[in-house]
């Protein structure tokens, strides 16, 4: 499994030959203006939820990729409302097995409001399990006990955790989710984009690594591989 960061809460995970885009948002942040999106590939593009820091570069990668889109039954009528003909709804709780994997949505607990102040239903997170590793991508979320019922039920290799306290969970209590799912591997997201999310990336590895966790802070247009 290959990952690559685009900044925020962006990944680009590719399983096999597919590849899964999440969260979309890459043009409005100055951090990750070396990335050309013309050159991303996508065939599924996953929504966490409907916030601008999220989808903003939605609409233009799924006509650019052709992807399909993953997300909430709100999130993906909103944009078949806008033509976009390609989507998978899901709720939470519930699984499908696409050709990669199986996509199980899991609760968050955030907010979740378009732009044009459109709701986007309950923000979610996802967990996916295929032949190769099985991650889970929590979104913008809180701190959860929900989040033990994905220890009991998966064998989680890789948590994509928010870290920028704030308006999700900070590294303290993204530590303890970690213990939650029953992982010790953390890849950082949404932090550092916004003076609220700034965050001193040392002491959050160090934090991380007294509670036996491993931290990864991915630089933009790193490519790792698990």
């Amino acid at each position: 499994m290959q990952i690559t960061y685009y900044g925020h809460a962006c990944f680009l995970v590719e399983i096999g030959e597919t590849k899964l885009l999440f969260d979309p948002f890459i043009t409005p942040n100055e951090a990750a203006k070396s990335i050309d999106i013309n050159t991303i590939k996508a065939d599924y593009i996953l929504l966490s939820h409907a916030h601008q820091d999220h989808v903003a570069d939605f609409e233009t990668l799924a006509k650019q990729t052709g992807a399909t889109l993953i997300s909430t039954f709100e999130i993906c009528t909103y944009y078949e409302a806008k033509g976009h003909s390609k989507y998978w709804p899901m709720n939470h709780g519930g699984k499908h097995a696409f050709d990669f994997g199986t996509v199980k949505m899991v609760n968050a607990v955030h907010t979740s409001t378009f732009a044009d102040g459109t709701p986007g239903g309950a923000p979610a997170g996802f967990v996916i399990s295929s032949a190769d590793k099985t991650f889970y991508f929590a979104g913008d979320t809180a701190l959860t006990y929900d989040m033990k019922l994905i220890g009991e039920e998966f064998s989680v290799d890789v948590a994509f955790l928010p870290i920028g306290d704030n308006f999700t969970m900070g590294i303290e209590d993204a530590v303890r989710a970690a213990d939650f799912v029953g992982t010790s591997h953390i890849i950082g997201m949404h932090f550092d984009t916004f003076p609220f999310i700034q965050i001193d990336g040392g002491s959050a590895r160090g934090h991380a690594a007294m509670h036996g966790k491993s931290l990864s802070l991915l630089n933009i247009g790193e490519t790792i591989s698990l």
